[in-house]
């Protein structure tokens, strides 16, 4: 006889965010006197709220300062990504901009805050730039990824284009902790059509 699978699941908070596809998720978290206990990722719960995506590396960063930006990236296909982003300690502000060529909110973008404390997470589809700046020192990201890295289809979208307009939490117009690759990125308007958009990714 086969094991039986189980068939109660913890609770998942799923908000539709303004751009076609993303979504922002709330874990339930179990508290007692030790702390929490909370499941941040199960298939078939993901699934019935219809998420999908066969999730095949794990990626995290450490951010030593406040200020460090990272962003914003994606791949290409055959190796575009979705992301599922979560911070294990921290806080980070989140940004995704909308590159698909169609789209009704092409050149758009969303950010939303997410931290260690809130324990939100967000659903990044592909066809979306992603990045992020982080908001205390010593923050660590986890994300979880749909496809391999793969170097020759890494791609980026300049973080200051000014016609994304992305109000990124910078005191006083400081410069933000930035990788040399992240400086370089092209504007909105000098990328390739990398994606397409069809009213299925709604």
């Amino acid at each position: 006889m086969s094991k039986p699978e189980p068939v109660s699941v913890p609770s998942l908070k799923v908000t539709p965010l303004s751009l076609p596809g993303l979504t922002l998720l709330v874990p339930k978290r179990h508290g007692d006197a030790r702390g929490y206990f909370s499941e941040t990722y199960n298939r078939r719960t993901f699934e019935s709220a219809g998420l999908n995506a066969d999730f095949v590396q794990d990626n995290q960063s450490l951010s030593a300062q406040a200020g460090t930006l990272r962003g914003l990236h994606f791949q290409i296909p055959p190796f575009a990504q979705i992301k599922l982003i979560r911070v294990l300690r921290g806080a980070i502000w989140d940004v995704c901009v909308d590159i698909r060529h169609g789209s009704p909110t092409f050149g758009q973008q969303v950010g939303v805050t997410l931290s260690a404390q809130n324990g939100h997470q967000l659903w990044v589809p592909e066809g979306f730039a992603h990045g992020f700046c982080t908001l205390e020192s010593d923050t660590e990201v986890l994300y979880k990824v749909s496809q391999y890295y793969a170097p020759d289809h890494d791609k980026g979208l300049a973080w200051d284009d000014p016609a994304l307009g992305i109000d990124w939490p910078l005191q006083n117009g400081v410069t933000p902790v930035l990788s040399d690759k992240d400086q370089a990125h092209p504007p909105l308007s000098a990328l390739p059509t990398f994606f397409e958009y069809s009213p299925k990714d709604q």
